[in-house]
């Protein structure tokens, strides 16, 4: 019987997750945190990922110790601690500060399908990966990654194409990530085994 299903995710020990909503087929790896998150159809992490205020679209790889919308502290204000808006943690009169929560969480990442987060990345709030992105382990994504784009370092900086832009726009209008499930597997081998460029011809035209 095939591990992952359709009806729920398969969430690993040690997980912490928070208003958060899952597609089909998914996983989170053990000791993973998912906060105020969606993960798309297919989509998965691995170990001690920590992924915040994002929507993550389907078939992303995601791998263990990324971060993702990762959180910034107030800088124009006379301190940058927590203690301003985790205020109550500190003193029984104190209440957080609601705004600013409200305000970290609207500035959400955005991952599109069939991505590849490599070990250790980290992607800023409000950073966009197209679809088809590779992020190399240990980068800091800090603006956003042009579809089927390889990026890597400190800031991140283009590495080269993951596809020639033409084969790029023929498989975001193929879209395969939006086949049903048996689609899928009727196709494995081609997938398998096919170049995109000879996968396009035979299911593109």
């Amino acid at each position: 019987m095939a591990r992952l299903s359709p009806d729920a995710p398969v969430v690993q020990p040690d997980c912490s997750i928070t208003e958060s909503t899952f597609g089909r087929y998914t996983e989170v790896g053990r000791g993973s945190r998912i906060a105020y998150s969606h993960l798309g159809d297919y989509s998965y992490c691995d170990r001690y990922a920590d992924i915040a205020n994002a929507t993550v679209g389907k078939f992303a790889n995601i791998a263990a110790f990324t971060r993702i919308g990762a959180t910034d502290h107030p800088l124009d204000t006379a301190a940058c601690h927590h203690f301003l808006y985790r205020s109550d943690d500190y003193w029984d009169d104190a209440e957080p500060d609601a705004a600013f929560f409200d305000h970290r969480r609207s500035r959400r990442a955005v991952i599109g399908h069939d991505t590849w987060i490599g070990h250790g990345a980290m992607i800023k709030p409000e950073v966009t990966l197209g679809h088809g992105a590779v992020v190399a382990s240990g980068a800091v994504v800090t603006k956003d990654v042009a579809p089927y784009t390889i990026v890597a370092g400190t800031p991140a900086r283009v590495l080269r194409l993951r596809q020639p832009d033409a084969i790029a726009e023929r498989l975001i209008a193929l879209a395969w990530w939006d086949w049903p499930h048996d689609r899928l597997r009727q196709t494995l081998d081609d997938f398998r085994t096919l170049t995109a460029e000879a996968f396009l011809d035979k299911y593109a035209g």
